[in-house]
């Protein structure tokens, strides 16, 4: 690349998406189960991990306190092997974290595991308040004194007990710190209104493969027997099934036909049936799915919530679908309160769209106009993505560093689908 940032995507619409491309390791179960190498001396063997910016993001975090690593040459792989037997620091400094919200699941296994641990207070993305006192309340009903100074939580403890804790809001990071946390700590932990998210349990299955007792993950009710050490294991990280979401409503919103191997159909219940009654045929096998959309789709409205509702992480790409559709829907945002931004940039490409508080109305147009817009956030640029696939014209998307925080080889895999995508300096 010669030094230049290729920091924009040009799209030339129109064209339908069709083919077969693989669904890549899921970063939101990969980045907590690399932290998961904190708890142990030995060698925790990774395959299926994505190669994407949070996760090279999450290696240099976790490389600084002194852990081992090393990254599979071959792409088919996706190998990564971590050992975290000699901990030299256990600070997670601002300038790595603030890029990046899971940085702060070192917390849980750095005090588990060291007796102590310096986290700088979160950065990332610019979508809402994403408080992490649900955390720090769990650690410190398990034995740990906490302090935060100067931007950092500063957190000690001799030794963690396990302990009842109700979390007064559902939370995914929360639920998977207190969890690496209570493995190693003494006697019994109840996690009361855990997350149910199949990344919480994906990190629950490593865990008990690294000798952790662990009951109820994918429940709302998790309960953990604390073991005085782990072992290494070899893990595969479960598909993303965001990233196989943001495909699928490619495909619905370009109708086209399109399979995805490497698929987990079954964490996708919630985005299977919208795309169902928007019109396409879907169907599904344990480790694949095939999308057919014929003609254009139906404005179908979404409701986020907590697993097994329907996620937040999809809503920008059914605001595009939905932009496209025939009809109008109503789409309401319950998890985060600035999660929006991405609808002014759909009305740049032509999209009829009205906001009023935490609710979008969206009435769909015949066509969408190609134009410049701007990422302000992960899922937002993949709304944007399928946007400018279905677009008149040429659209160029600035800012897509944030794309490559969460989507692996977007433009090669599109390309494999037909779609005309290019990187611009």
């Amino acid at each position: 690349m010669g030094g230049r940032k290729l920091n924009k995507l040009l799209i030339k619409g129109g064209r339908p998406l069709d083919g077969v491309v693989s669904v890549s390791g899921a970063k939101n179960a990969a980045l907590p189960i690399m932290c998961a190498s904190l708890l142990t001396a030995d060698h925790l063997a990774l395959t299926n991990v994505p190669r994407l910016m949070d996760v090279a993001t999450m290696a240099k975090l976790l490389a600084q306190m002194g852990v081992l690593l090393e990254r599979s040459e071959d792409c088919d792989e996706s190998g990564m092997t971590l050992r975290a037997e000699n901990l030299v620091d256990p600070t997670a400094p601002y300038d790595l974290v603030r890029t990046m919200r899971a940085s702060i699941l070192v917390l849980g296994p750095l005090i588990a595991r060291c007796g102590r641990a310096k986290v700088s207070l979160p950065g990332g993305c610019a979508i809402g308040q994403r408080p992490v006192d649900q955390h720090l309340k769990g650690l410190v009903a398990m034995g740990t004194n906490i302090s935060v100074e100067h931007g950092y939580i500063h957190a000690e403890t001799s030794r963690l007990h396990g302990a009842r804790i109700l979390m007064d809001l559902v939370t995914v990071t929360g639920t998977e710190n207190l969890m690496m946390a209570a493995t190693l700590a003494e006697g019994t932990t109840i996690l009361e209104n855990a997350a149910r998210e199949p990344e919480v349990l994906d990190l629950a299955n490593c865990l008990v493969a690294m000798g952790a007792k662990i009951e109820g993950a994918g429940t709302d009710l998790i309960r953990i027997n604390g073991v005085k050490k782990l072992n290494g294991a070899k893990y595969s990280v479960m598909p993303d099934r965001i990233e196989t979401g943001t495909y699928l409503a490619a495909a619905a919103a370009s109708r086209g036909r399109i399979r995805l191997t490497g698929a987990s159909p079954r964490t996708l219940d919630a985005t299977l049936q919208k795309l169902r009654e928007a019109g396409a045929k879907v169907e599904c096998t344990p480790d694949s799915i095939s999308l057919e959309m014929q003609g254009r789709p139906t404005a179908v409205g979404v409701r986020t919530a907590p697993y097994p509702g329907f996620a937040t992480d999809m809503q920008a790409q059914f605001m595009a679908l939905d932009a496209v559709a025939s009809g109008t829907s109503v789409i309401t945002e319950n998890i985060f309160e600035n999660r929006f931004m991405h609808a002014l940039e759909l009305q740049r490409l032509g999209a009829d769209i009205a906001i009023q508080g935490n609710t979008a109305v969206v009435r769909g147009v015949d066509k969408l106009q190609g134009a410049t817009v701007m990422a302000t956030d992960l899922r937002a640029s993949a709304s944007l993505v399928i946007a400018g696939l279905v677009a008149e014209g040429e659209t160029i998307i600035d800012r897509i560093y944030h794309l490559d925080r969460g989507y692996e080889s977007l433009e090669k895999k599109l390309s494999a689908l037909g779609a005309r995508v290019q990187r611009l300096a």
